[in-house]
């Protein structure tokens, strides 16, 4: 799941008197980068394993978010009320280390055209909880099962300006998973290594005008080891820093 709004990493500049409607980015990574984050630590190595992320996360779910969203903006949907969605945060058990799991979705969406996103999605009236919804919508998306997985958490709480109230929830993957994409909204499935991701000098901080607005976002760029270019960036990087910060502590 992805917005077309970047979450805020810093103080916005005051508003001007009127503001114009949001628009979407076309093209996120030719925003000026401002910093990356080289000065931070990486996440230690050893707490990259399964065992140490089942029982140190297990407790982190209500701690407060590093990032705590991107919205909502007063002027932007006033009438929609805040609605529960949930991603899903798949970590794929290799023997070189953990993997994350993400989409990029399809070029004809109306909305976060492809875009690099986590499974996910809006919590259906059937759904038990944020965990079924986030299990559903990775089965619906990408044919990720449920026996063949692991749910080991949920993160805070991210809120996005289209007023979705986002839970991440975190799992490992069994490698002996299969996929099956849903050609309509998923493009490509690939992984990334969780260890280059809990790497702050792999983060860059952009800057932005968005109708009169400056805004910030987070962008965590990768290129896989055959060449293939991802710019991951807004609400999926923010939940990926904002996992960064709980494992550092």
């Amino acid at each position: 799941m992805t917005e077309s709004q970047p979450p805020a990493t810093g103080s916005p500049a005051e508003p001007s008197a009127t503001l114009s409607r949001p628009t979407a980015i076309l093209d996120p990574s030719a925003c000026p980068v401002t910093r990356s984050d080289a000065d931070l630590p990486p996440v230690p190595p050893e707490r990259l394993q399964p065992a140490w992320l089942r029982q140190h996360l297990a407790a982190r779910a209500h701690t407060t978010p590093f990032l705590q969203g991107d919205g909502p903006r007063p002027d932007f949907m006033p009438d929609r009320s805040p609605a529960a969605a949930s991603v899903l945060v798949p970590l794929v058990q290799r023997p070189d280390g953990l993997q994350v799991l993400l989409t990029r979705r399809t070029a004809h969406l109306r909305s976060h055209a492809g875009q690099i996103s986590f499974p996910g999605g809006r919590q259906e009236p059937g759904d038990a909880d944020v965990v079924a919804t986030a299990l559903r919508e990775a089965q619906e998306e990408i044919g990720l099962l449920a026996n063949e997985l692991e749910v080991i958490a949920r993160l805070p709480v991210y809120a996005t300006v289209t007023r979705f109230q986002v839970t991440p929830v975190v799992a490992l993957v069994s490698p002996d998973h299969t996929l099956q994409l849903d050609a309509f909204e998923v493009a490509a499935a690939f992984e990334v290594p969780l260890a280059f991701l809990m790497t702050p000098a792999h983060h860059q901080h952009h800057s932005f005008d968005n109708g009169g607005l400056q805004r910030q976002f987070l962008s965590m760029p990768w290129q896989s080891p055959g060449g293939e270019e991802y710019f991951i960036w807004g609400a999926t990087a923010a939940m990926l820093r904002n996992l960064y910060h709980l494992l550092v502590v």
